[in-house]
């Protein structure tokens, strides 16, 4: 049972819902336009890092290393024209994971980097430097979503009435967690203190 469009006995009452009814149409074709294509060319919102230590803070503070809280197997054979690329991917790396939305929080996170590997579950830290595998610090990186925003914005068209204005949707990237690298310290005597 379809919906009648309502009628209005007002000429100019008729002209505002046509007007109503053109701009809705805009902002459907707008919304169905945005291919993730469209959204992965997002200008990404940058954000200041959370983590307020300094280079000898980090330098100094503990190795920690991160183990998986657990971990359930995999009846899938490896596929071995991928081992180079999985021994790479499962060195550990020294990071500083933040939680962007719940800020000091820890990054509960699942992995299955390959098929044929173990499904681990990992409890991440925030906001300190840690040591971790590359696949899963890769993984905390591409965690990010889409805002659509409402803009207005000048139409094409204009009469001796005015301008016309519409909605039209543009998207945002929002990085929910992020993970970047712990800031590498030098020594006069020994060169690089940490290498990757």
């Amino acid at each position: 049972m379809a919906l009648e469009k309502p009628k209005s006995s007002s000429g100019f009452a008729q002209n505002e819902l046509d007007k109503a009814e053109s701009q809705f149409k805009e902002f459907d074709e707008g919304i169905k336009a945005l291919t993730m294509d469209r959204m992965n060319e997002a200008p990404k919102v940058e954000a200041e890092p959370q983590t307020k230590m300094s280079t000898n803070e980090i330098a100094n503070s503990k190795d920690l290393y991160l183990k998986p809280k657990r971990r359930i197997s995999s009846r899938e054979k490896f596929n071995e024209r991928f081992r180079q690329a999985y021994e790479y991917d499962k060195q550990y790396v020294r990071v500083i994971a933040e939680h962007k939305e719940l800020i000091g929080e820890s990054i509960p996170i699942w992995t299955k980097p390959y098929a044929g590997v173990p499904a681990e579950e990992w409890d991440v830290p925030s906001n300190k430097p840690i040591w971790m595998p590359r696949y899963l610090a890769e993984q905390i990186k591409r965690k990010y979503y889409h805002r659509l925003v409402m803009k207005e914005t000048n139409s094409a068209g204009s009469d001796g009435f005015g301008s016309y204005y519409g909605t039209m949707a543009a998207d945002t990237t929002v990085a929910r967690l992020d993970c970047t690298k712990a800031p590498e310290t030098k020594t006069l005597f020994m060169g690089n203190k940490r290498t990757f």
